[in-house]
């Protein structure tokens, strides 16, 4: 099992309220189209971890539940200290009891994505309130100082086959996305909070690498990317995430990735791998 400092890793709360999607002008397309479709935020119905993150008639779509505080530093609390997997419970409404996971955090929308049975979605409302066992900031990996954790939770972390090889880690993912294609969010100075987009409108090579088959929660592996301290290229950087929301229309934006794991040199090699998605570790 590969060394972690877990048992120092402090677990606290932090709370939001199911947010209502927001109206606005038209999207555009990148082939400038007007349209107007479901986007982020609310319930979304039979869309969950598992299921196609590509043709969808909408833009930004995030499955299952998307919170939010509308204290802004609170909110800020929530988006860096909610790891992808940690345990979410609605305390308020029909729904109350319900427990599900954290998939990730979408940036500018500033939205926290859980997932849930889908006969729970049924019994929420807007504004339930979800409690979130907040855990996996400050965990380290004993014997790979250089690779740091930036939003797993512990348990989830110990849980995936991942694979020490040459004193390198290989981990399962579903894609490896070039530096290239990554978009919407690159540069951000943040790379413990939100998410950054896969480009999508050269459909050629999505199809060629297979990412026009990446399903919500499927992990990724992004290659000469930095995440450390922001978003950024670095050649030989590697940088594994988790797809949290759905394909995009608009020019720049495609499935977002929530990152939890990076390294500035090669101590990350991807393994393209059926178990790569988080359902098949929660």
């Amino acid at each position: 099992m590969i060394r972690t400092n877990k048992e120092k890793v402090v677990k606290q709360s932090v709370q939001g309220k199911i947010h209502h999607p927001l109206g606005g002008a038209y999207r555009v397309s990148y082939s400038g189209e007007p349209k107007i479709v479901p986007a982020t935020g609310g319930i979304t119905y039979g869309i969950h971890a598992g299921d196609p993150a590509f043709g969808l008639a909408g833009d930004h779509i995030e499955p299952a539940v998307s919170i939010r505080n509308e204290s802004k530093s609170e909110n800020d609390a929530i988006m860096k200290l909610a790891c992808t997997g940690n345990v979410a419970k609605v305390v308020s409404g029909d729904a109350k009891g319900a427990i599900g996971y954290v998939l990730g955090g979408h940036g500018g929308i500033e939205h926290t994505i859980i997932e849930f049975d889908e006969e729970d979605l049924d019994n929420m409302a807007i504004d339930d309130k979800i409690i979130i066992k907040s855990w996996g900031q400050g965990l380290e990996l004993i014997d790979y100082p250089d690779i740091k954790l930036t939003g797993i939770d512990p348990d989830l972390f110990e849980k995936i086959d991942i694979e020490e090889k040459d004193g390198k880690l290989i981990f399962p993912v579903a894609a490896k996305v070039p530096a290239v294609l990554m978009g919407s969010g690159i540069g951000h100075r943040d790379g413990h909070s939100g998410d950054y987009d896969i480009m999508t409108e050269d459909r050629v090579l999505i199809e060629e690498l297979g990412i026009d088959k990446l399903k919500f929660g499927d992990f990724v592996l992004l290659e000469d990317s930095d995440n450390e301290y922001g978003r950024g290229y670095k050649r030989g950087a590697v940088t594994i995430g988790i797809v949290i929301h759905s394909d995009c229309i608009k020019a720049g934006h495609g499935p977002g990735v929530y990152t939890f794991m990076t390294a500035k040199t090669t101590l990350i090699e991807g393994k393209i791998c059926e178990k790569s998605n988080i359902i098949d570790y929660i």
